[in-house]
Parts: C-alpha cells; structure tokens; sequence
C-alpha cells in the first residue's frame, strides 16, 4: 500500500534505478525493524516497541571487539527516520493525522561525517592523467573520469547525460545539466550548464551521445572507477574516493580566485548572495575555467 498508493508521488519523477535503490532502503529499514521486533501490524507498533528499536541501534553504535566498525548515527537516524515515515505517511492516509507516532523525536546527535580529501593538481597529472594507465578500461569509463576531472560533476550527472544535453556544435561547448519526468536530480541549483575544457571536451567528443551503456547505471560506474583507481593504486589515502575529484574542482576554482557566484553556479550549489543575472556567458564560464584546466597529455586515449 505504501509503496504503490500512499508514496506515489515521491516515485514519480524517479528513473527505474533510482526507484530501486529508494524502495531497497525503505525495505532494509523495515526488515531491521522486523528483526529486532517482529512482523507487527503497524497499528500494534506502539512506543516501547520504537524504544527497543532505538536501543538496538544505539548498541550497534558501540564497537564491542577492536577493529569492529560501529553503526554511525546518520545510519540509524535514517533507517528510525524510515520508520517513522512511514508511519506517519500510513495514518494520515488513513485520516488519523492525530494518531501519535511511536518514532517520534527519536534522533541521534552525533556527528559521522567523513571529509573527503581532494585530489592536488600535481598528482592527478602525474597519475591519473598519465597516457596509458586507463588503456585496458572501457572507453566510457575513460572519458567519464576526464569529465569528472574538468566539470566537478557527480558521477550519476555525466551517466546519464541525454543526447540533447550534449551541446558540442555550440560556439562553447558545454553540456546540461537536467531533470527527466522520468529521473530526478538532488536538488534544483543542481540544474546548471558547464563548459566542456581540457580533457572533459576531449572525452565528450568522443561521446557526443553520451554513454548509454551506463545510463541510470550511476552506482556500477562509481563501482567500477573505485576498483579500477585501487588496483592502480591512484588514491593517494584510504580517504580518497571517486567523489574526490568534485571536491578537487571547487579547491582548483577558489585557489584560482573564480567568483563565488560562479563557483556556486558550476558546483550546483545554493548560493546566499541574491540572483543577478545567470551566472555569467557561456564564453566568460569558459575562460574562467581554462585558468585551472589540466593540459591534455599527448598520447590520451580517448576512445577505442
């Protein structure tokens, strides 16, 4: 019922691998719930059975043998949170918005986030841009890694690029990023245009349709690159990650003293100064960006 009447609209604009992953972490949340309490009808569910649900958390949060990873609370309060979601979500539908929910106010304080380092200059044009290291991979993957080093993309964004947002007869070149009815992105200032430089429009030429094996296929990519980087030994720390190179596009762009305003613009983040104007020309985005572009190394391979 949840699923298919009651959460309709969250589905709606989701392509078919975003559904999945949505629904597998509502489910995982519920069979957690089942295996700590049981299979109760969400009526039954009443306060001390969320209790006992958020004991069981708050336990897991604890290491108990050295070297054991512990629970992290942004893990817990997302699969208590689902819960009580879905609670709440369940009963309004039926007409008791005043039916108290037994998840309520259930929040762990504590901080879990892990800083992602980015990658300096130096090593990803002595290692990740040297010819040859890529050679054995799949042309896709290639010139998804070039793009991610010259746009500050998420991998998902480059994946599933359409055709028409692929704009390599324009006096810029540049690609678009947008939402489908039948696919979302994270959030509305992740709507943006971004130049194509360096290796990113190298890389582009080379999939002027985009990459259609990989289409909606964001988290096997991502996969994919973590492997291929770790058997290269292309993370420089065990901290080190594919979104690295996102974070290493902003660092290049603050150093290089780029406009804050641009900078949000490029990123896709949400910007406290008030809107004037879109960001700036195509041309001026380009030039700004050819100050911190990586040089194309004679012997890139491209495509196959």
């Amino acid at each position: 019922l949840y699923l298919d009447e009651i959460a309709f609209d969250e589905q709606y604009n989701k392509s078919p691998k975003q559904k999945y992953s949505w629904e597998k972490t509502k489910r995982t949340s519920i069979n957690y719930f089942i295996d700590v309490i049981g299979d109760l009808p969400i009526a039954a569910i009443s306060r001390d059975d969320a209790l006992s649900y958020r004991n069981w958390w708050m336990e897991r949060m604890i290491p108990r043998e050295e070297g054991e990873k512990p629970a992290k609370p942004n893990t817990a309060n997302r699969h208590i949170g689902n819960m009580r979601t879905l609670h709440e979500a369940y009963f309004s539908h039926k007409g008791d918005e005043e039916r108290l929910n037994p998840f309520r106010k259930m929040f762990f304080k504590g901080e879990s986030r892990v800083d992602v380092p980015p990658f300096e200059d130096d090593w990803v044009r002595s290692k990740i841009l040297a010819p040859g290291i890529f050679d054995d991979l799949r042309w896709e993957l290639r010139c998804i890694i070039y793009v991610l080093i010259e746009t500050g993309c998420r991998t998902s964004e480059i994946c599933n690029l359409l055709p028409e947002d692929i704009k390599l007869k324009a006096n810029v070149p540049f690609i678009r990023i947008r939402p489908r009815q039948n696919r979302e992105i994270k959030t509305e200032t992740s709507i943006r245009d971004i130049p194509l430089v360096g290796v990113a429009l190298e890389a582009m030429r080379a999939a002027p349709e985009g990459f259609e094996h990989y289409r909606d296929r964001g988290e096997l990519v991502s996969a994919n690159l973590m492997k291929a980087f770790r058997q290269r030994g292309l993370f420089p720390t065990t901290d080190h990650v594919i979104y690295s190179f996102r974070h290493a596009f902003e660092k290049r762009m603050l150093e290089a003293g780029l406009d804050y305003g641009l900078r949000c613009t490029l990123m896709g983040h949400k910007t406290d100064r008030p809107a004037y104007g879109d960001g700036g020309s195509m041309a001026y985005r380009r030039d700004e960006l050819m100050k911190i572009a990586h040089l194309v190394p004679d012997g890139l391979k491209f495509s196959d």
